[in-house]
């Protein structure tokens, strides 16, 4: 019997696993600043900056500062501004204004971001096989209202959603998969396979709630030889995914 005749629902993470950025992030943030005519800082320093900020902002305001109200727009402007500041570049307000306008407005367009050739394809086949088809990610609001939609991955694709920066929860809490379970239309975890590329964020807190999980190796990561001997099933991309759904192999 095919782990597919097992499955009512089948949830995916989206950045790294539907879609990914074109370039790197700093990429975006220097070409905001050389938009308005300054020199173009240091991309490496800006973007190992972004890392430092993000990292920072997501402990001491989780989910895009969802428990403390605070507005997307502000939660993004501190990151981008300790971004910089961290690279070693400090601008006035006025000036800092105009490049946070810029890169604000471009992760808010699906501009930054590439659907990897497979990620359509593979969804409509899971809808055509009467799946019911979730999406669980880190990501703020304007994953669910304008970009994916951008990219066109649209209600065509995906049933349901559940963003961390909308509900207030995130991964690796276990309490995001219970969710997407209520939203599938609370079905069981067993009747659930989780897909992703994080072995602590998507394949450890799925499995901890009984869903089936396996994890994508799209860019041929070192840690992906540590999932598998940890018993984790690691395919290169979702067209390996639909094939092992088919086959008779039950493991993940």
């Amino acid at each position: 019997m095919s782990l597919l005749s097992k499955l009512r629902c089948i949830t995916v993470d989206v950045t790294g696993t539907l879609i990914a950025y074109k370039g790197e992030l700093g990429d975006y943030y220097c070409m905001a600043a050389k938009a308005i005519g300054l020199p173009c800082p240091d991309y490496k320093r800006v973007h190992e900056g972004f890392k430092l900020a993000y990292t920072d902002m997501a402990q001491k305001y989780p989910c895009f500062g969802f428990a403390a109200k605070m507005p997307n727009v502000v939660w993004w402007k501190t990151c981008v501004r300790d971004s910089f500041v961290k690279a070693g570049y400090e601008y006035d307000e006025e000036t800092f204004e105009k490049i946070f306008r810029r890169i604000y407005s471009t992760f808010g367009s699906g501009a930054p971001y590439s659907v990897f050739q497979d990620s359509r394809p593979f969804l409509r086949w899971a809808r055509d096989k009467g799946l019911i088809v979730g999406l669980v990610s880190n990501a703020e609001y304007r994953y669910k209202e304008v970009i994916l939609p951008a990219l066109g991955l649209n209600k065509e694709e995906w049933d349901f959603g559940v963003f961390s920066g909308i509900e207030g929860i995130e991964k690796p809490d276990p309490r995001i998969y219970r969710l997407a379970l209520e939203r599938a239309g609370n079905i069981a975890p067993e009747e659930v396979l989780h897909i992703g590329d994080s072995m602590r964020k998507d394949y450890v807190p799925a499995k901890s709630i009984g869903m089936h999980a396996l994890l994508l190796d799209r860019f041929k990561t070192e840690a992906a030889k540590d999932w598998r001997e940890a018993g984790a099933v690691v395919l290169p991309d979702l067209v390996a995914v639909q094939q092992y759904l088919d086959s008779d192999k039950l493991k993940c």
